[in-house]
């Protein structure tokens, strides 16, 4: 079939789903026989999400190629089950840069490079680039943001123009907010009609209208929406408030989502349909469960002002939840600040509290002690403890420290003049560091992992050789590994190519593990990733 390109834009507000959305019509369209891939549109000035405050922006995903990309890149692998590349992401800042390296190196024949056409043809080559390298069926393109907002102009207006070329093979879906004011009582549609009308400004009719909203539409509203926005009653889709995201795919399937799309579209090639049954024998099996397992995560990048953003770790949430389901937990997830643990105090006896604890990645030196004093209580008290880049770093220095002997073991990203950096800055990072070429230059994407024989790790993974995705620059220091390995520390896996710790152990505790890759990136719903369902099963006993 003739590849198909669909634009899911927000209209009124952002954060009310696009991204599941986008993932969810993934899903459908995969359990009618399609292949489908996502892309994601940022806005920003940022070549990637690498330079963005996770507070601010929400967690840095990372793919198999080592793109740093919007969260939402995670939400599309999670649902399809497919790997997203680097092609699949793309900022205003990456489409400038291009297009400005283009003309300096006359690829446009002298022509004056404008902004219109020249941005938007970029925009339109990367996009089948991604489709084409796929072997798409679909193509899904979200745009982030809102309509109404100027920095969206230009990527609206490549949706445009791929639709005037191409009419039948490109839709577009809105997703909107309709919000049910508490002192009115009632479902309004306007803020809805105002949204279409911006999008008809920019030159698209939406085809469908997803209504995001904490009620399901009515009647009368889907009635007053196709009437003020042009579009059929059934092509305004009810998107309520749902127990769980991964209910999303099962309820815009039941609005027969996948049919209009394909109708609209003029697809008439059959293909095998795997179904969603699969998909929806997990959600059921993921609301019966009632024993909870209490997980803790302690970490920096919660606080925003008076509220909590969990978005900063939203990979490490879903893992935890993967793992539980599986295995018949409801996951208890709390949020603890490292700070209140900086000093050694009764604090720390709370941690008893959980079945067990998890110490994600980050970056800087706020919290890192209240993390190291977290880490000792888990080791002596044996809680299990799960450490995730970072995490693993500091229990390397708490090892250093309170076992080894080494008082002011450290890391060099925390502490340049200490006299025992058993974390050090990996040689290949010094001169980047030297020149400030800090975006993009991490160790990212996957590298393989040995693993020792008769470890935790090993027995999880159940072979000899994984490959997992990394984002840092810091590595335990191999001056050290001998120390620490006499001392008790096992050394489970090791980068064969680079001779570089990717794993420790501690024998003789419940789950004592530190990774120095993130596994949250690779665990999947249905069968989770074997490093969080062994450490499920940890804090289970």
């Amino acid at each position: 079939m003739k590849r198909k390109y669909i634009f899911v834009v927000g209209g009124v507000m952002s954060g009310v789903g696009k991204g599941i959305t986008t993932a969810s019509v993934m899903k459908i369209l995969q359990s009618k026989g399609y292949s489908v891939t996502a892309m994601k549109i940022d806005p920003y000035v940022n070549v990637d999400a690498g330079t963005m405050n996770p507070v601010e922006h929400g967690e840095v995903f990372v793919t198999d190629d080592g793109a740093e990309c919007d969260q939402d890149i995670g939400n599309y692998e999670r649902f399809s089950g497919e790997n997203i590349f680097q092609d699949n992401y793309m900022t205003t800042g990456k489409v400038y840069q291009t297009v400005i390296n283009k003309e300096r190196n006359l690829e446009y024949d002298g022509k004056c490079v404008e902004v219109v056409p020249h941005i938007p043809n970029e925009v339109i080559d990367r996009i089948k680039k991604a489709g084409k390298k796929a072997e798409a069926d679909f193509v899904l393109i979200e745009i982030g943001g809102t309509i109404g907002e100027y920095q969206n102009l230009l990527f609206l207006e490549a949706a445009r123009m791929m639709r005037m070329k191409n009419p039948h093979d490109v839709l577009s879906i809105l997703v909107s907010y309709l919000p049910v004011p508490k002192t009115v009582g009632e479902m309004k549609t306007k803020p809805t009609q105002n949204a279409s009308r911006t999008l008809n400004e920019a030159g698209i009719q939406p085809d469908i209208i997803v209504g995001r909203s904490s009620k399901p539409i009515d009647k009368i509203r889907k009635k007053k929406i196709s009437t003020f926005c042009n579009i059929e009653v059934d092509d305004v889709i009810s998107a309520p408030d749902a127990d769980s995201i991964y209910d999303i795919p099962i309820l815009l399937d039941k609005e027969k989502i996948g049919e209009r799309i394909i109708k609209k579209l003029n697809v008439t090639s059959k293909r095998k349909k795997p179904g969603l049954e699969s998909w929806k024998n997990f959600v059921e099996k993921s609301k019966k469960q009632k024993k909870e397992i209490k997980i803790a995560i302690v970490g920096k990048y919660f606080e925003t002002g008076d509220f909590v953003l969990t978005d900063s770790y939203i990979s490490v949430i879903e893992a935890i939840k993967h793992a539980c389901w599986k295995q018949g937990y409801k996951e208890n997830i709390t949020w603890l600040s490292s700070e209140k643990y900086e000093k050694e105090s009764e604090n720390l006896k709370e941690i008893s509290s959980y079945d067990g604890v998890i110490i994600p990645g980050g970056f800087g030196s706020r919290g890192l002690e209240g993390k190291i004093n977290v880490i000792k209580y888990c080791r002596e008290h044996e809680i299990p403890f799960f450490g995730l880049c970072l995490g693993m770093q500091l229990a390397v220095v708490e090892f250093a420290r309170n076992v080894c002997g080494l008082k002011d073991a450290s890391s060099t990203e925390s502490n340049e003049n200490t006299k025992n950096p058993v974390i050090d800055i990996m040689k290949s990072q010094k001169n980047v560091m030297k020149s400030k070429k800090y975006g993009g230059t991490m160790r990212l994407g996957s590298f393989d992992c040995k693993l020792l024989s008769g470890t935790v790790s090993r027995k999880a993974y159940k072979k000899e050789t994984v490959s997992e995705r990394h984002r840092h620059r810091f590595e335990v220091n191999n001056n050290y590994k001998d120390l620490l390995v006499e001392n008790g520390l096992t050394i489970a896996g090791i980068n064969p190519k680079l001779n570089l710790v990717e794993i420790i152990e501690i024998k003789k505790h419940p789950f004592f593990v530190g990774v120095q890759f993130h596994p949250e990136f690779k665990s999947r719903p249905i069968e989770g990733h074997p490093l969080f369902n062994e450490f499920i099963k940890s804090c289970s006993k």
